[in-house]
């Protein structure tokens, strides 16, 4: 079923008209008499994967938006880091294509006591300097997580761990504080990535940088990393797992920060392929790229995060106007060429697979609407007192969906009484925002399409707790704190659902972030190469070495 079932009651076919040009002329400056018509919908349908490769390959250059900030999996935390990493280093466990998990570096896993698991480790699997993968390098790996001074963008996974001891030759124990059912989940994802302790401690402060890089047990190996320009990677002959050999000798991602100069590269057949396409460019890269635009499985929503609630976006009625005021449905059409559906929450449907039928609907569908209103959003910025203020939206030239988007929300500011200044970053800059608090000073709002790792929609609302890390907002709920902490403790799926469907609830009457919409995976593949699956999972599936010669 697709993740983009209707959630929100949609406005007339007039008002999303004139929203989206209104949304036009704000961005090229046209007069009203030449204002141009939204453009019908793209035509559009998910791929669950794409035909087998006809063979190996020699290689194959991909477009990547932005250098990766890091390739030590205890602060790859970004879409430029992950879609790299997870083709060099693995996971205790798999998340598949269809997001379920499956044995990975760990052959299985048990759960004896409600705070206890314990992993199996796989025999034989070589690290890529030909040294084997032993418990200890488990241990190692995992432990960096709870180290302060590594400071791990992935410690929420860890947070409820008292120990990570070897038990067995092929043995780990991770004993937790309460029971977590969430941590399993988590080592499907980077959290759960596996390291030569001896590379970590040889390295040191390199490691996973571009004079360092990695030394795990993926199909791929580093090879170089020549920074502003390219990271290329090598096959690894020894890979333990030959279903999933990599079929290309080198596999280089080249970093093109223009979204320009991404599309016109992709156009004339200069790259074999691209994630996180400019959806504004999908018709013009479908009609003249040598190859095909896919659309695959996807966990994200598009928001915006509210990073400063001292200013005016600290009373909720704020956060609450400003939704209403932004025309998501124009933005879709402008900057998405229709592709999506617009949310008021934070999941989709499809990290809700094992949840009760009845805690589903109630949290897509007895929830609070916002619907395009602006002179009730109005009447609440009156209400709160905070006509005139200044709220600063940070924004990067990654795609246009991110000018859509800053400008759209400053012109929905300016139409509420409030005042409304964007900030323009580079790429790399942007990254950091996501993991170095002291980036954020000064920000009111950035734009994010935010993943979950795991499948299970608890992992999106763990995050918004007081004090995790990617609470970047600093917003608080005694209530929903407390909510969220019982929901971790319960292991049955069916309860927590329960549980995680009243967090849905509260995030919607609140709005510590601001849902936006939800949109497929977008890719681009070239008529070269074959072979992908494009689901969001390849940010921890080692999707590049499932393509090969068409």
């Amino acid at each position: 079923m697709s993740v983009f079932t209707k959630r929100t009651l949609r406005r007339s076919g007039v008002a999303i008209a004139a929203g989206t040009a209104a949304l036009a002329l704000a961005l090229t400056g046209c007069s009203a008499q030449s204002a141009p018509e939204a453009s019908a919908p793209f035509e559009w349908k998910l791929t669950d994967q794409t035909a087998a490769p006809s063979g190996d390959i020699e290689s194959i250059d991909w477009a990547s938006y932005a250098e990766p900030f890091s390739l030590d999996y205890a602060y790859a935390f970004d879409y430029s880091d992950n879609q790299v990493l997870a083709n060099m280093c693995e996971s205790l466990l798999r998340l598949n294509p269809d997001f379920s998990l499956s044995p990975g570096l760990a052959e299985s896993f048990t759960n004896p006591e409600p705070t206890k698991w314990v992993y199996q480790i796989r025999d034989g699997v070589k690290f890529h300097d030909g040294t084997v993968m032993t418990a200890d390098d488990v241990v190692a790996s995992m432990s960096r997580h709870l180290d302060p001074e590594v400071g791990s963008s992935w410690f929420s996974v860890y947070q409820n761990v008292a120990s990570i001891e070897k038990t067995g030759d092929l043995e780990v124990t991770v004993t937790t504080t309460i029971p977590d059912s969430q941590f399993n989940l988590g080592m499907g994802g980077v959290a759960g990535v596996v390291e030569s302790a001896a590379t970590l401690t040889e390295l040191g402060a390199d490691y996973g940088n571009s004079s360092g890089g990695v030394n795990c047990t993926g199909p791929f190996a580093f090879d170089s990393w020549k920074s502003g320009e390219a990271l290329t990677m090598k096959r690894f002959d020894e890979y333990w797992d030959k279903d999933l050999a990599a079929k290309s000798d080198t596999f280089k991602f080249v970093f093109m920060t223009d979204a320009n100069a991404r599309i016109n590269a992709i156009k004339a057949g200069e790259v074999d392929g691209s994630w996180l396409l400019p959806m504004d460019a999908v018709r013009s890269i479908e009609a003249e790229a040598p190859g095909e635009v896919l659309f695959g499985l996807n966990t994200s929503v598009a928001d915006l995060i509210v990073s400063n609630l001292d200013g005016p976006l600290g009373d909720v009625r704020v956060r609450q106007a400003l939704l209403m005021a932004i025309d998501r449905q124009g933005i879709l059409d402008a900057a998405y060429s229709g592709v999506g559906t617009v949310s008021d929450v934070l999941t989709t449907d499809a990290v809700w697979l094992d949840a009760d039928p009845s805690a589903k609907e109630a949290a897509f569908n007895d929830i609070q609407q916002y619907d395009f209103d602006i002179e009730a959003a109005k009447k609440l910025v009156d209400e709160a007192g905070v006509a005139g203020e200044e709220i600063t939206i940070v924004t990067a030239p990654i795609g246009q969906e991110f000018a859509v988007i800053s400008q759209a929300t400053a012109a929905a500011a300016k139409a509420i009484g409030l005042d409304a200044k964007i900030e323009t970053v580079t790429p790399a800059a942007y990254t950091t925002l996501f993991a170095d608090p002291s980036a954020r000073e000064g920000s009111d709002l950035f734009f994010t399409i935010w993943y979950l790792s795991s499948p299970d929609p608890l992992e999106m609302y763990s995050v918004l707790r007081t004090g995790e890390f990617s609470n970047y907002g600093e917003w608080s709920n005694p209530e929903y704190d407390a909510l969220i902490t019982e929901a971790v403790s319960t292991m049955d799926p069916i309860e927590r659902s329960k549980l995680t469907a009243q967090a849905q609830q509260l995030t919607n009457e609140e709005l510590p972030w601001l849902p936006l919409f939800e949109i497929p995976n977008a890719a681009y593949m070239s008529d070269r190469v074959t072979g992908m699956s494009p689901s969001i999972n390849f940010m921890y599936f080692p999707w590049a070495a499932q393509l090969g010669a068409r």
